[in-house]
């Protein structure tokens, strides 16, 4: 099953959909703890959560660690505009990205800019650091124009996966 046709799937059902909802929620329960929460059996939970597990649909569990306890207090949204469109520019590029630890997300976009990425910094000199030494320096990059995060008022990688 690939994910693209999943929601489309006849073999991912409403049964699977609340799996799925409920191990957004809480990657750690148990199949008891499961079944107790969607009517089924612990041993039909598990055939299901299996076989959600060897179609990918379920690619890992891991854990939520909060960033500020963590020392990361700063969150900035960095708009990037390479120097050339060139293949291996952009390639160049992801490898700078994929290299970068305190890069959480980055999109390739349409339109003014070319990236959009989200970085992580202790606070305002790490990220100064970071744009100088890192952005600026990296010979794929042009321009950077930068925001900083003020307040967080949604942060969720949950899918809706309303069970129908």
């Amino acid at each position: 099953m690939n994910w693209r046709n999943c929601v489309n799937d006849p073999a991912l059902d409403r049964q699977d959909r609340t799996i799925l909802a409920a191990l957004q929620q809480n990657g750690r329960l148990t199949n008891n703890e499961l079944a107790d929460q969607i009517g089924l059996s612990p041993s039909q939970c598990s055939r299901r959560r299996a076989r959600l597990e060897e179609t990918g649909l379920i690619s890992g569990y891991h854990a939520v660690i909060d960033r500020e306890r963590a020392g990361f207090a700063l969150v900035s949204i960095i708009s990037v505009t390479l120097a050339t469109h060139t293949e291996g520019n952009a390639e160049r590029f992801a490898r700078l990205v994929r290299a970068s630890p305190n890069i959480l997300e980055a999109h390739a976009l349409t339109g003014e800019m070319d990236y959009s990425i989200k970085v992580v910094t202790e606070d305002l000199h790490a990220l100064s650091d970071f744009i100088n030494r890192t952005l600026l320096a990296h010979e794929a990059v042009q321009n950077v124009k930068t925001a900083i995060v003020l307040n967080t008022v949604k942060d969720t990688s949950a899918l809706p996966l309303a069970a129908e």
